[in-house]
């Protein structure tokens, strides 16, 4: 059964574990020889940061162990939880085979050059993925024509695709199909039955990433239901046979049963029991990781171009398009100068700062102190304009300003008397200021 790969799969781990605890071992063991020898050469402060680093090493080294991958892969070669790597090693023993071929290129490819129609070993094909994209439209038709010459297939799908289901009359339901995380699909859980008399009903279980996924329509007429998984205390079928000419076609919606966590986890007889539906005959691993080569029905991506240039209009409109576009880089690629901003002259402020200046003398009240810029302004422009010196403010200073200014003498008299009066006083009023 599944023992040898059971002993094989613990003692290749047991054997990474004890490599990993050996190292650790002589990483601590070097650790402290290189601390004991430095610690007589340097002072404390230094042997305390040496040791505190290979501390700070040795913890690195404890989490630097590869983490358990989750995801679910299908791979025949992984070892991880969900991997298939038990299965494909001990399939041929479950079904009796003495052969089992992993497929280096394409289902499709296969049964168009190598595939000899009237052998008379039948094959058992087994594909166990998330789906089967990679198996072209055509590829289909080779499919049920290698099952109608006496050959079995056995599909364990997450998805069945379009071309897939209409080919074999099937339709699915997936009520997780939208639950792709890790996190997320941990804790669906599942109950399947085997619809088998031999197997009196037995009930197994599953404790993650089973997905509520289930068949909803087949044609009854050739289709058998092997087993079922409980929805909402209902038994669906998720597994079933199709009969198509001479062969058959084993359909199963949860390819997850199938990998190294529930096979390490007691759960092997379920595998036992579905696979015991197999002939003892040679068996075709698919790997599924190849497109074909030779598939001239590969459905093609739409494209926006080849829409364009099926029309001769819009093949000329696309044209001129990328001409404007390219003559708009050429013609824009060179270096342009910056517009020079226009620099205006200064205003001339002074007669602005000057009012602003008097209206603060004037809201501080000190009339005194703006009559005595006032005075002396004037006499300074009567000293620079009329030559005069104003050091004595006589009857004779008041005849020559009055001659050089031409104004009369009574208003020459009478500005520099008030000027003398002004003088004299210690405090003005608003009026005598204005």
């Amino acid at each position: 059964m599944l023992y040898t790969t059971y002993f094989y799969f613990f003692e290749h781990h047991t054997y990474l574990l004890l490599n990993q605890i050996k190292f650790l071992k002589n990483f601590v063991q070097r650790s402290f020889i290189i601390l004991r020898i430095y610690s007589f050469k340097m002072n404390s402060q230094h042997n305390f940061i040496l040791k505190y680093t290979f501390i700070l090493l040795f913890l690195f080294a404890l989490t630097s162990c590869n983490k358990t991958n989750w995801s679910e892969n299908y791979r025949e070669k992984e070892k991880s939880p969900f991997g298939t790597y038990i299965l494909y090693n001990e399939v041929n023993t479950l079904i009796n085979s003495e052969n089992v071929e992993l497929l280096k290129e394409n289902f499709y490819d296969y049964l168009l050059l190598d595939y000899d129609s009237i052998q008379n070993n039948p094959i058992n094909y087994i594909c166990i993925k998330h789906n089967a994209n990679k198996l072209p439209r055509d590829g289909v038709n080779e499919l049920l024509s290698f099952v109608h010459d006496g050959n079995t297939v056995f599909l364990s799908l997450n998805y069945y695709n379009k071309d897939l289901k209409e080919k074999l009359e099937i339709s699915t339901k997936n009520l997780d199909s939208t639950v792709y995380t890790i996190n997320d699909l941990k804790p669906l859980q599942g109950e399947f039955y085997l619809n088998n008399s031999h197997f009196k009903n037995e009930l197994f279980t599953f404790d993650r990433n089973i997905r509520r996924h289930y068949f909803t329509n087949y044609n009854k007429k050739k289709t058998i239901v092997l087993g079922s998984i409980k929805v909402n205390e209902k038994k669906e079928p998720n597994f079933i046979k199709l009969y198509h000419g001479k062969g058959a076609i084993y359909l199963h919606t949860n390819p997850v049963v199938f990998t190294n966590y529930y096979l390490l986890k007691d759960k092997e007889s379920y595998t036992e029991n579905v696979l015991s539906y197999l002939s003892s005959s040679t068996i075709f691993w698919d790997p599924h990781i190849k497109y074909s080569d030779y598939s001239n029905k590969r459905e093609e991506q739409p494209s926006v171009f080849k829409f364009f240039l099926e029309h001769s209009t819009l093949t000329w409109s696309l044209f001129v398009c990328l001409v404007g576009v390219l003559l708009f880089i050429l013609f824009n690629a060179r270096r342009k100068q910056r517009a020079i901003p226009v620099i205006h002259p200064l205003k001339n402020t002074t007669v602005a700062f000057t009012q602003t200046i008097a209206s603060l003398y004037l809201k501080e009240q000190n009339h005194k102190n703006l009559v005595d810029k006032k005075i002396t302004f004037f006499l300074e422009k009567v000293r620079s304009k009329y030559l005069l010196n104003t050091t004595n403010l006589n009857s004779n200073f008041i005849q020559n300003l009055a001659l050089k200014s031409g104004n009369e003498i009574q208003k020459t008299k009478y500005l520099i008397n008030t000027i003398i009066t002004l003088n004299k006083k210690e405090e003005c009023t608003q009026e005598e200021l204005l």
